[in-house]
């Protein structure tokens, strides 16, 4: 359902549509993520909210990332509320909230969903350990289904079954980039891997931030990889057949993410001591072979 368009009053004079989706783009470039791979391919009005929307998520995330004080970070998270809430009553003051703003008025963002995503950027400053993978759901859902759910919208689609395919993909998305981080995180304090299946895999939390290979870790590792490429499956073939040209995007996302899979697999899941990437023109071509063969 598309909202009724809505003048946009900014209280930022100085800021205009067209400056806050240059800083929206600038924002997402400087990420060098894999997403911003599939957008290129998005119609221009699409290209624009999804980059938009990949800021805000950005500039949440940073939040949490970037400040060190959890005081300080929670307060900046709570102004990102007030600024959702204010972007929804057509008043944002911020690039990415005056970007997102004129995207409202082709687009179904609900304020809740965008809150749902700083709540689980705030999970950050409160839980740093998850006893098993019932817990992580939450924060998966949180800070990567959601993100889905909304992408999907922007994308578009005619069968509300493809809501389900975001949803489980955001999933996908979100253990592989745990996956990828381990190491990160770990030095940073914070393990994602459930507590549980470390223990069952007999790989101790320390081994993670002290970068310890070991046989143990190298199943524990093979067992999570397992886990996100059957979700990969099985968002994939929920996905139906009238809505695949429209979600390409997500398509191409997921074929990026899974070669990324694939190199983790085949690097021997030495994740602790480095971060595995794909290059720029790894990125580009699995986008444009996905995009021809969704064509």
């Amino acid at each position: 359902m598309t909202p009724t368009p809505l003048p946009i009053h900014r209280l930022d004079d100085r800021m205009s549509p067209e400056q806050a989706n240059l800083y929206c783009r600038q924002r997402t470039a400087a990420s060098h993520s894999s997403f911003s791979a599939s957008f290129r391919f998005l119609e221009p009005r699409r290209r624009q909210a999804i980059t938009a929307f990949y800021a805000f998520c950005r500039e949440v995330d940073d939040v949490v990332d970037e400040i060190r004080e959890p005081a300080v970070a929670r307060a900046k998270l709570a102004w990102w509320r007030g600024e959702v809430d204010a972007l929804h009553a057509r008043r944002p003051t911020h690039p990415v909230g005056i970007a997102l703003a004129e995207s409202l008025q082709h687009f179904n963002l609900p304020a809740e969903q965008l809150h749902e995503i700083i709540d689980g950027m705030e999970m950050d400053l409160d839980q740093t350990r998850y006893p098993d993978f019932k817990a992580l759901h939450l924060y998966c859902y949180r800070v990567a289904s959601v993100v889905g759910l909304l992408a999907a919208e922007i994308f578009g689609y005619q069968d509300r079954r493809t809501l389900k395919y975001a949803h489980d993909l955001g999933l996908a998305f979100q253990l592989t980039n745990i996956i990828r981080d381990v190491g990160e995180d770990a030095r940073r304090g914070r393990i994602y891997l459930p507590l549980d299946e470390l223990a069952r895999f007999g790989v101790a939390p320390a081994d993670l931030s002290q970068a310890r290979y070991s046989e143990q870790f190298q199943r524990l590792m093979e067992f999570q990889i397992a886990r996100a490429e059957q979700i990969y499956q099985q968002a994939l073939g929920q996905l139906p057949d009238c809505d695949r040209k429209s979600q390409r995007a997500g398509l191409i996302m997921a074929a990026i993410y899974r070669r990324l899979l694939d190199e983790i697999r085949r690097d021997g899941c030495r994740v602790l001591d480095r971060r595995v990437r794909l290059s720029p023109l790894t990125k580009l071509w699995l986008a444009w072979r996905t995009y021809l063969r969704e064509a």
